[in-house]
């Protein structure tokens, strides 16, 4: 029997076979015992922020106790739940560019750049936003990891757990030069466009990850490292022109 055996029943949650399934199945069955640690961590809050209101001679204890007991249960809910809305975009329930290109508008408008989502070079490479403004040029991609996924930089090198990240590193280093060789070409304005990637899920080593070229950071850290990565100086006139330029000559992704 082709991925299974004729001896073993197979268990109805894991038929599908796919991580992101398997994950938000696994989830969904914990839910109780994971209600059930809850409880007992409030439990014990609310006895031992009891005793010591009782030891402070504080007034009231039994309500401060209750209120610090209801405070470890709403936190531990808030955790629980932003730790399993982190994996919507790698199971497939949010879109990683929406978000991302939500998040870069809302921050950096007000600063006098442009982002235009989804651009392709002709015959050649795709990306989901291509940034301009005062700073400089930039493209940004969006990629899902498993939460269980390190990523991290050693000896110069791209790693997204034990694998290397040079297949996905080289084609977007490769997207910029391009892209950047056909802007500068279009609209005589010279530019040099840096490559980003914001990482859905998974475990950023540190704050940032630059490594083969590429740079690599959670979404809410592409407005703010973008401004602070200045790479060149351009009017209001010049990045008017760049837009314009971009949104003529790169191909619009449906």
């Amino acid at each position: 029997m082709p991925n299974g055996s004729i001896y073993v029943p197979q268990d109805d949650k894991f038929k599908w076979g796919s991580p992101s399934v398997m994950y938000e199945l696994r989830w969904r069955d914990t839910r109780s015992e994971r209600r059930r640690r809850r409880h007992i961590m409030a439990g014990a809050a609310f006895v031992l922020i009891t005793a010591l209101a009782f030891y402070r001679s504080l007034p009231v204890p039994f309500l401060i106790g209750l209120l610090g007991g209801g405070a470890v249960w709403v936190a531990d809910a808030f955790i629980s739940w932003r730790m399993f809305e982190a994996t919507a975009v790698w199971r497939g329930k949010r879109s990683g560019a929406v978000r991302t290109g939500r998040l870069l508008r809302r921050a950096l408008g007000k600063y006098g750049y442009r982002v235009l989502d989804g651009r392709a070079v002709p015959g050649k490479a795709s990306i989901d936003h291509l940034v301009i403004g005062p700073g400089g040029v930039w493209i940004v991609d969006n990629e899902a990891w498993p939460p269980d996924t390190y990523i991290a930089a050693y000896g110069g090198r791209l790693f997204f757990g034990e694998r290397s990240g040079s297949s996905v590193a080289k084609p977007l280093v490769e997207a910029a030069t391009s892209m950047g060789e056909l802007l500068s070409r279009e609209s005589g304005i010279p530019v040099d466009i840096s490559p980003l990637l914001v990482v859905h899920g998974g475990h950023v080593k540190t704050t940032v990850v630059s490594a083969e070229g590429l740079t690599l950071f959670l979404p809410r850290r592409a407005a703010k490292w973008i401004i602070g990565d200045t790479h060149a100086d351009l009017t209001e006139d010049e990045v008017e022109i760049l837009a314009r330029t971009a949104a003529r000559i790169l191909r619009r992704m449906t």
